[in-house]
């Protein structure tokens, strides 16, 4: 087995919500993402390659869903689903258990941002707090799209958020 030492970039995050045309919305308004591929729906048939990979992915319980695609500035994907009949409410938020707890964008003016999420119809869920207080001006929020979806925001990158080390001495 080839051991490789280059780290895997990262492609893209799906991301499933009630509503495709508000989430696009949402995200573009919001984010900034780009628009790559508008709101289409897929049909589960077999004739089509994308109709047969969804078979493959999701099974024989399902008719059809909408699906886009956005991007963010530095390249990562944005894979939106909207699925007819699942829950129309945002997950349960449980960070201790396995799975996805959220995905991270940086913004260095984290207030603005923040003020535009909930405008937007999202929540903030904690005080906008520092990493290294007094040493550096690494701020931090979680907050939640309008679909209930957590997520984080950094002012920094995230290796320069920790490469400085410990949170304390």
């Amino acid at each position: 087995m080839h051991k490789s030492s280059y780290p895997r970039s990262f492609s893209h995050i799906g991301l499933t919500v009630p509503d495709i045309q508000k989430a696009v919305k949402f995200y573009a308004d919001v984010m900034g993402w780009y628009i790559i591929m508008k709101p289409s729906t897929v049909k589960k048939e077999r004739d089509t390659a994308i109709g047969q990979m969804c078979i493959d992915v999701f099974g024989e319980d399902w008719e059809q869903f909408e699906i886009a695609h956005m991007s963010t500035s530095d390249g990562i994907g944005i894979e939106l689903f909207s699925f007819p009949h699942g829950k129309k409410e945002g997950p349960e938020f449980k960070p201790f258990n396995t799975g996805l707890f959220h995905f991270c964008v940086q913004e260095p003016d984290i207030e603005a941002l923040i003020d535009k999420i909930v405008a937007y119809g999202g929540k903030q869920r904690m005080p906008i707090r520092e990493y290294y207080p007094n040493e550096k001006p690494y701020k931090m929020c979680y907050v939640e799209d309008p679909f209930g979806i957590v997520f984080e925001i950094y002012t920094h990158s995230y290796e320069l958020t920790y490469s400085s080390g410990a949170y304390s001495e």
